[in-house]
């Protein structure tokens, strides 16, 4: 297939693209210097010009603390953007698979969320990627939620705790807010796959095991080698300053549609939080 990948030097993107060429597709790796998502002119004229048969949509502004105090630009560009990029693919043929986020829910389920469950975000971003969500057609597109993404390439907590646990001292992280933490690297396996055999609607996609933001951490400093018992637990009231954005307490995503539909999950967290630390480390060498 001819795949385009929007975000394509994001932390997502990039994996997307090397797994997707990897796989023998034709990939068109859509950084900002490609394509601008916000315009629309542009973004209809690349895709008359490249033709493709999927776009992988992993551009977003995911800032969520940013996002809550210019709720106009995120809704801007990851609402309006996306709904001009599906405008654009329907004219070309192509199917659109926007990634999205455990933010769309208001993470007051005692249960994981299912592809099924009512969105309700509570913050600016999480408002703006369900604009996102709801701009494509689930009859030829596919919404892919990911949450807690961390991997070789960007900004993420792996990266912040293993920068954390090189100063002395403890670390505090909260123990109240639980997720599914995920990796690029697998998550972009599974992203290719289901654009490669074409399936659309509402997917789930995070590595398995349900943990806080404080056994993460730990976990993290155990693959490292380092003490976890630095780690210790906080709740999320008492960060100082206060987060301007809520957190979803529950973003717990159930995977119900790959079981359903017989796609083997993602691995256990621990196994590519291993795999990325151990590169990580690799580089800094």
């Amino acid at each position: 297939m001819k795949i385009l990948v929007t975000g394509a030097a994001g932390q997502l993107g990039r994996d997307v693209v090397d797994v997707a060429r990897r796989a023998g597709h034709d990939v068109i790796a859509a950084d900002r210097t490609l394509l601008d998502i916000t315009d629309r002119d542009a973004v209809h004229r690349v895709f008359a010009a490249q033709h493709p048969d999927a776009i992988v949509h992993a551009a977003a502004w995911t800032a969520v603390d940013a996002c809550e105090a210019d709720p106009d630009r995120a809704n801007r560009v990851n609402g309006t953007a996306t709904a001009d990029l599906v405008a654009a693919a329907r004219v070309v043929g192509a199917s659109v698979h926007v990634i999205s986020t455990d933010y769309v829910f208001d993470g007051s389920k005692s249960q994981p969320y299912v592809e099924s469950d009512a969105p309700n975000p509570q913050s600016a971003y999480g408002r703006s990627k369900l604009l996102a969500e709801r701009s494509t057609d689930p009859s030829l597109d596919a919404v892919v939620r990911v949450s807690w993404l961390s991997g070789f390439h960007g900004a993420n907590m792996v990266k912040t705790i293993l920068r954390l646990a090189a100063t002395p001292g403890p670390l505090r992280f909260v123990d109240d807010q639980i997720g599914h933490p995920t990796f690029a690297d697998d998550a972009a396996r599974m992203i290719v796959r289901l654009v490669a055999e074409r399936r659309t609607g509402i997917w789930h996609v995070t590595n398995q095991r349900a943990v806080s933001w404080y056994e993460f951490a730990r976990e993290v400093l155990e693959s490292a080698g380092d003490n976890p018992s630095r780690v210790h637990p906080a709740r999320t009231s008492e960060l100082i300053p206060p987060r301007p954005a809520q957190r979803p307490a529950n973003s717990v995503l159930d995977n119900a549609r790959l079981r359903t539909e017989g796609i083997a999950l993602l691995d256990d967290f621990r196994v590519p939080l291993d795999r990325l630390v151990a590169r990580l480390r690799s580089a800094a060498l």
